[in-house]
């Protein structure tokens, strides 16, 4: 399996994602389900496939982060479709998961079997794909703030708000459960826990800044619209920390972070 098979997998995928983002819309739950896992299991089989040919996890360049973001991206959707009814979740779900398929197909990166030695930790693949699962839930707790702020506006009740709440719950968890795993990961490695790299401070900056959110709906419950800019600000937060840093003068030729984009 190699690089040239991902659009004909990606786009059985996007179809079964389409089918059931349109069959929730119209109230088949078991339908919209069923299209949704199969999606997920044809996109899956494609990162397992790959995997198995690079014989290293495909997480090493942008792109193959790329590919768990569009993968994990309707599985929130779905969780959240399931957990709370919301037929419109599976479609914005699919939406950016379909953006980042796109840039995959447009912007082919080299996918190859190299892996400079301190990638070749265990630590490797539960760190990034954690993270890349916290990333989906945070992206989908975007999603809800974009459409409580600007299409519910001032009609938002506490059940929506919660939705987010408990999103950025499972996101923040797994984003913690992440940097631990990433502090083993560079003691192992690189011999420190924690070094204050660029990518570091803003993943720093990212997790106190989802934690404010949590802090401002315990104690500021009236102030919806303002929890959700700052969780909007977080999210923009969450991007430079994912590939943001990789155009940072500061990250130049000296963060062990920034993705090989070769």
């Amino acid at each position: 399996m190699n690089w040239d098979w991902f659009s004909y997998f990606a786009l059985v995928a996007v179809l079964c994602w389409i089918a059931g983002a349109w069959s929730a819309f119209k109230g088949s739950r078991l339908r919209a389900c069923a299209c949704t896992v199969l999606g997920l299991v044809v996109f899956g089989t494609f990162i397992s496939l790959l995997w198995h040919s690079l014989e290293r996890p495909p997480l090493r360049t942008m792109g193959e982060t790329r590919l768990w973001y569009s993968f994990f991206l309707p599985f929130a959707g779905l969780i959240t479709y399931i957990r709370w009814k919301y037929k419109w979740i599976l479609g914005f779900g699919t939406l950016p998961s379909v953006v980042f398929i796109c840039v995959n197909i447009l912007k082919p990166e080299i996918h190859n079997k190299a892996l400079m030695p301190a990638l070749q930790s265990p630590w490797f693949a539960p760190h990034v794909i954690i993270y890349m699962f916290a990333y989906a839930m945070l992206g989908a707790s975007a999603v809800m703030a974009i459409y409580l702020l600007w299409v519910r506006k001032n009609r938002c009740d506490e059940k929506e708000m919660a939705l987010c709440d408990n999103l950025v719950y499972v996101g923040l968890s797994f984003m913690t459960l992440g940097m631990l795993t990433g502090a083993l990961w560079a003691k192992e490695a690189w011999g420190h826990y924690w070094a204050w790299d660029p990518k570091e401070t803003w993943a720093a900056v990212t997790w106190f800044s989802y934690l404010t959110y949590i802090h401002m709906r315990i104690g500021l419950q009236q102030k919806r619209r303002l929890s959700l800019s700052v969780l909007l600000i977080s999210f923009v937060f969450l991007q430079m920390c994912w590939w943001g840093i990789n155009y940072l003068p500061s990250a130049q030729g000296s963060s062990i972070h920034t993705y090989n984009m070769n």
